[in-house]
């Protein structure tokens, strides 16, 4: 089934929602026309829906953000929460709600408003968190500007998001939303979205598998550019750019497995890609990494048993990175181990003296090969014992996971 709406026909959120909605039950496509709109909500999909528009004549835009405090203390897992005021807000809009202590995990809750009463709004599920007091609680209208829950065989193509960052005060916490962000969802795909100036991470997911992002970019946002999180596995990132971010252009998160990112390009970030907690079995290959303030590619500090290790970065042009921090184009720190770096091209910069690859005296087994160096100086700082002569064995990237892979998710 297709719905193709003209111009007449989305002059609201509201009203492609409503597309959406009436497509739930059987699946299809909604297109968009060529055309600009202001988002007052996130737009949701739901199992087996395509939502495509016209690449970048299709301009989605969030609206300004607003902050409502909360008159009190809340609690875990009500449906509604009070505030002084609910002007401005309406059935149906996105919200989220945190306090100090709550903000940017999975304890801020990201909700969709049920009914409005004189000093209360209620939700359409219960809050995740108590939300205190004495921790300045509020509800406020950030939120992912297209997202989907629970839901398989969906995507999003063709589309330019414009995050309007200097008009929304509070910033929307990366494991709840993104731009672009997904949970406990399954073959997905997102492609030739454009993305930028968000308040918050570009585009997210957690807990999901079987993820095809391809031909993307996600740019000048408050947080990182591409973030796979919380064990989403089976995943391929082809094709897109990430610049320009305040945090890393590609965050691996916890447990992000046998994912590939090939033929992609991060530039002017913090780091350029940073790789962590339990992220294994990933392959990086024909990316550009490029001009990020500090080490283009990072293996962060993850102590064993939770430590970074069976990953391949091959064939990438790493280039001119650490230039306000880190202390090498490649870092590598922590217990990480089993990590092969072939036939890389890596550059350094003029302005400081660092070596191409750097690695702490805990990490080990990290094997290279047919890597060439410019400007890096010493081109290797590492313990000879932690490197290894012979070549690694491992299975790494999309379309290697099993089914033992996916127990974790339940999906």
């Amino acid at each position: 089934m297709e719905r193709v709406m003209d111009q007449s026909e989305v002059t609201s959120a509201s009203l492609i929602q409503d597309a959406l909605d009436d497509m739930a039950a059987t699946g299809g496509r909604v297109v968009l026309p060529a055309m600009e709109l202001e988002l007052d909500r996130g737009l949701r999909l739901h199992t087996g829906i395509i939502l495509e528009g016209q690449g970048d004549e299709t301009i989605l835009r969030k609206g300004p953000g607003r902050i409502y405090p909360l008159t009190g203390y809340h609690n875990y897992g009500m449906h509604d929460v009070p505030v002084d005021s609910t002007e401005g807000l309406e059935v149906g809009m996105t919200v989220s709600i945190h306090d100090d202590r709550t903000y940017g995990g999975f304890y801020e809750t990201l909700a969709t408003i049920a009914d409005i009463e004189k000093g209360w709004v209620r939700l359409d599920h219960g809050i995740e968190a108590d939300y205190l007091a004495e921790a300045s609680p509020c509800l406020t209208t950030a939120y992912p500007m297209i997202y989907g829950h629970n839901i398989g065989h969906a995507g999003i193509r063709n589309l330019y998001l414009d995050g309007n960052r200097a008009e929304n005060e509070r910033a929307m916490g990366g494991c709840r939303g993104s731009a672009v962000y997904f949970y406990r969802s399954h073959q997905l795909e997102v492609s030739g979205v454009s993305e930028k100036d968000y308040h918050g991470e570009g585009l997210g997911f957690q807990m999901c598998r079987d993820v095809a992002v391809k031909d993307c970019t996600s740019n000048q946002n408050s947080g990182n550019g591409l973030h796979p999180g919380a064990g989403s596995t089976n995943v391929l990132f082809e094709g897109c750019t990430s610049s320009g971010n305040e945090k890393s252009g590609f965050f691996f998160c916890v447990r992000a497995n046998h994912i590939t990112v090939r033929d992609c390009t991060f530039r002017d970030n913090t780091e350029g890609i940073s790789i962590g907690t339990r992220d294994c079995h990933n392959l990086i290959e024909d990316c550009a990494i490029e001009r990020n303030r500090e080490a283009g590619i990072l293996v962060r500090r993850t102590p064993s048993p939770t430590e970074v290790h069976s990953c391949v970065i091959r064939d990438c042009w790493i280039s001119e990175n650490a230039t306000d921090g880190g202390r090498g184009q490649v870092e590598l720190v922590g217990d990480a181990h089993d990590v092969q770096i072939q036939h890389n091209r890596i550059s350094g910069t003029h302005d400081r003296e660092l070596p191409g690859i750097f690695a702490e005296p805990t990490v080990r087994r990290i094997h290279l090969m047919d890597n060439m160096f410019e400007n890096c100086v010493p081109e290797v700082t590492a313990p000879r014992e932690g490197l290894s002569d012979v070549p690694l064995t491992m299975t790494v990237g999309y379309g290697t996971a099993d089914t033992q892979d996916f127990k974790h998710l339940g999906l």
